[in-house]
């Protein structure tokens, strides 16, 4: 299994505000789903931040979403090894595959595949 980028969520009622700020620092926007924006810097594309106000189908809003090449063998390692699957896995139409799970710190991490 390998990760391929890690991506901080930041829950915000501000995106409109939170894209300008973030574009003085020379992140340009990459995805905006209207309830999810994510931002990323032109010179390094998988240095990424996301803005979400809720997520769109689950009930709670992730921390931290990390995109993995295996995200099925993440799942079973995960569920097998007791964590807390917060949000069941599943294929979005936005086409990723992804769960979410709750980390030692209480944190829920997005774990995430495209398909």
């Amino acid at each position: 299994m390998a990760v391929r980028r890690v991506v901080p969520n930041v829950r915000s009622e501000a995106v409109r505000e939170s894209r300008e700020f973030y574009g003085l620092l020379g992140f340009e926007e990459v995805m905006n789903h209207g309830w999810i924006m994510t931002l990323a810097s032109p010179s390094a594309p998988a240095a990424q931040i996301s803005f979400m106000a809720d997520d769109k189908t689950a009930p709670v809003t992730p921390d931290l979403s990390i995109e993995v090449d295996d995200v099925d063998a993440v799942h079973a390692a995960l569920r097998e090894s007791g964590a807390e699957i917060v949000h069941p896995l599943q294929d979005e139409e936005w086409g990723v595959r992804r769960f979410f799970v709750r980390d030692p710190n209480g944190r829920v991490v997005n774990v995430l595949g495209h398909r």
